[in-house]
């Protein structure tokens, strides 16, 4: 597997890589909070909030998972993930809960409609596309996900 260096141009493939890793943890907490809060009546706003929050925690615990594994203290296993993952969960988030909300009737519709799950893959879907140039930008310049790979 190719791995970009500091300085050197990251290969569409490493951001791929990276932006589906990220991706992974996004969209367990992204489909478990739009779960909880259809199912829970909650309001738009706070189903919104609740798969945010989740988003973060599962795409930072997969990174941290990862690093812990090679070794690294808790403390500095959050940090790594932090650098690693901010911006691009940042970047899917904006995208994937914009496209939920301006899907007329998808925060509304239930778990058992199609309009919910068509919405909401086709959101993730569409974060993923937007956030690979970005992680491919950050690579590029030894940010992002490219501070997790001396753990790899």
């Amino acid at each position: 597997m190719h791995h970009a260096h500091h300085g050197a141009g990251a290969s569409w493939r490493t951001a791929a890589q990276a932006t589906l890793h990220c991706l992974t943890g996004c969209a367990i907490g992204e489909v478990l909070g739009m779960v909880i809060g259809t199912a829970a009546g909650l309001h738009n706003a706070a189903t919104v909030v609740v798969s945010i929050a989740l988003a973060f925690v599962f795409g930072y615990a997969l990174t941290m998972r990862g690093v812990l594994r090679a070794g690294l203290p808790v403390r500095q296993a959050l940090k790594v993930a932090l650098a690693a993952d901010t911006v691009s969960i940042v970047v899917m988030e904006l995208i994937d809960n914009t496209v939920m909300v301006g899907v007329p009737g998808a925060m509304d519709a239930g778990l058992s409609q199609v309009l919910f799950w068509i919405s909401l893959a086709g959101s993730l879907a569409l974060a993923f596309v937007v956030t690979t140039p970005v992680n491919r930008w950050m690579i590029g310049r030894g940010k992002g996900h490219a501070v997790v790979h001396a753990y790899h």
